[in-house]
Order: C-alpha cells, then structure tokens, then sequence
C-alpha cells in the first residue's frame, strides 16, 4: 500500500498587499505553518510521502529566508518524502531558486525537475510533468502515456495546470482529463486550481491547503490517498489543514426583519472570528431607519474579524414618508429630503448619489433624535 498527502498551490511568500500590516504579518505565517500543518497530517495518517503539485512558491523569487525555513520543516521527520513541482507561479524558467532548493533540501525533499519518473519504491513511481514556464502552451503530461515502469507497478502523475478551462480567456495548456486512463495511472494529482475538486475517481485537484482569496468559499484542505494496489481504486480522503477562513456571505434583508437574528445566523461563533475573513454582499432593500441599523450593527461586529469587506451594491433603500418625517418635518431641510427623495427613485440606484447623501442626511439627523 502507498499512503501519500497530496496538496498543491502553498504559495509561500505571498505579499498580501490589500490588507494592513498586521494582518498581512499573520496570512503570510500561516502560509509556512501550513507546511507544518500537513507534515503532522503525514504523521498521523501514517503516510510515507507529501507530494506537492506545483506553486510551492508564489514567485520564481522568493527570498533565501523563506526558501531555506520551508526545507527545514520538510525535513524534521526523514520518514516522510516531499516531491516538489514547479508549478506556473515558480516554473522551472526560475532556475536560479530552483538551483538554490537543490542546494539546501534535506535528502527527504525529491525534486521533480524533469519528464523522468521518480521511483519512491520498486513498485511505485511518481510521473511528474514540471511546468517550463508560466504558460507552457501545451500538455505538459503527453508523455506520460507511452512512459514504462515495471509491471504491476504504482502509476501516480503529478502536473500542475487545468483539466478544463477555468474561465481564462485564450488558455490552450488544458491537461487532458482521460490522462489517467491513456497513461495507466492509478491517480494523477494535480494543482493550480485552488478549491478541492473530483474529477473522476482517480484524478483531483487537492486545493490549497491554506486558502488566499473568497473565490473558493471554503477552508484550506488537502488530501489523503491511499492505494493498496495496481489497478484499486484510490481512497481519497479530504483533511482541513487552513488557519484562516475565507467566507463570502451573501445576505438578502428585507423590511421588517429582526437584523441581529439575520446577521448572527450568517457569521461563524465568535471564537472562531479572529482567523475569519468576510466578504458581505448585502442584497434587497431596507428603509433608512433598518440601514442605519444595519450599518451600526456591522460596525460593532468589524472588529471581532481578521478582515471584513462589506458590499452594498445590491442593497436598496425602501423610503416611507415616517422616514423622511425624521430628518425634518417642514422647512428647507425638509425641502431638501424630498428633492433627494425624488431623485432617487428616478436614479433607481441604491449607491447613488442622491441615495447616498439622502441615507446620509437620515443618519445626521437620527444622532441628533
């Protein structure tokens, strides 16, 4: 039986420059704790290898630091092998860092550099198909069909790029998705994309094993593979492995609805918020009094978060005469709430100017209350 880790796309050295400063401080740690996190996921699932299809690193320069701290975990625990791909992020155009990890790697770190099958046992290789450059241009796994090793031996191929085409416009590397099948692989582990994904039995994206954006909408993982033989089926297994919680909320408000319940239903506990990144993407309509509300109750939960990006582009505002009654009843202030109000409604648009300063002018006027 071969039992391997299989994950993809760490990125380490990622900048994080949108966010502040401390809290770039804690996405990049979490980036190499992440190798500690799936050395001790080897460890307790007894697996004999961690194979890491591509993006080790998020560019083909990271510093001498973060090149040599990252081998030194690799290689506290000489039980466990690592492959490391270069992926389209850190391809083998990066010659010199890939010269440097050859130079620093413990012997428990295996290189796949070449086309050239990496024997982990007599009865199990590994077909690695290392990225050339950033967009190869071509499937870089073809020649893994035609490839022998010796009979009723362990196939696993190990690429990095996409089996379909993930919305990019003008893509040609697309590996292909009956790879496994053409070349006798008992499992193709690949990376690139960063959410977890079956393609079929035998072929899966692993995911990133600590999550750097709200695309995916779910924690860091990666997987456990277990393979008693030539020609079993794998057993795949996801395991989480991320710190930080990256988590899109999409929430529909309408009039009339208890916002306290609405809000607490949508957010993680609280214990778990400090390593909670949230994008909100309010949607429906509220009246001014509700959104006021509203824009005081995210104000006091913000802090409770690493990062909170609130959207309120699909958010309307519902105007009542009350409502306007509050900013003033008669008078030029009153004038003014009216004409905003008109506008508006013409507008139809909830960010828009005449929206905005009249949500504005409601909320100067309810502190005043």
């Amino acid at each position: 039986m071969f039992r391997f880790i299989h994950t993809s796309d760490l990125h380490l050295g990622k900048p994080f420059g949108q966010f502040p400063d401390d809290l770039r401080g804690r996405l990049i740690e979490a980036r190499h704790q992440s190798i500690e996190s799936l050395a001790r996921l080897a460890q307790s699932e007894s697996a004999t290898a961690v194979l890491v299809a591509g993006d080790l690193f998020d560019t083909g320069t990271p510093s001498p630091a973060i090149i040599r701290q990252a081998l030194r975990v690799m290689g506290n625990d000489a039980s466990v092998k690592w492959v490391l791909l270069p992926g389209n992020h850190d391809s083998l155009a990066s010659d010199e860092l890939w010269r440097q990890v050859a130079k620093d790697k413990p012997d428990n770190v295996l290189l796949a550099l070449e086309n050239t099958p990496i024997e982990m046992s007599p009865a199990i290789f590994i077909l690695p198909a290392p990225c050339i450059n950033r967009r190869p241009g071509r499937d870089l796994t073809d020649w893994m069909d035609g490839y022998e090793t010796p009979e009723n031996a362990i196939r696993i191929g190990l690429a990095h790029g996409p089996i379909q085409n993930f919305g990019e416009e003008g893509l040609t590397d697309i590996i292909d998705p009956n790879r496994a099948k053409n070349a006798d692989l008992d499992y193709l582990a690949l990376g690139d994309w960063h959410g977890q994904i079956k393609i079929t039995d035998h072929i899966w994206y692993s995911g990133a094993p600590e999550p750097d954006r709200f695309k995916h909408n779910a924690p860091g993982k990666a997987l456990v593979v277990s393979i008693d033989g030539k020609a079993v089926q794998p057993i795949v297994t996801p395991a989480e492995t991320g710190v930080f919680d990256w988590q899109i909320s999409d929430i529909d408000l309408l009039p009339g609805e208890d916002l306290d319940l609405k809000l607490a239903s949508r957010f993680p506990e609280i214990s778990k918020r400090r390593n909670a990144l949230q994008q909100v993407n309010l949607q429906g309509r509220l009246r001014l009094p509700e959104r006021l509300q509203l824009e005081q109750l995210l104000a006091q939960l913000h802090p409770d978060f690493a990062w909170m990006d609130i959207r309120t582009a699909g958010l309307a505002n519902e105007y009542q005469v009350d409502d306007l009654d509050t900013i003033d009843q008669a008078g030029a202030l009153r004038q003014a709430a009216d004409a905003l109000f008109d506008k508006a409604q013409l507008d139809n648009d909830p960010n828009g100017p005449a929206a905005t300063a009249l949500s504005l002018l409601y909320s100067f006027a309810a502190e005043e209350v």
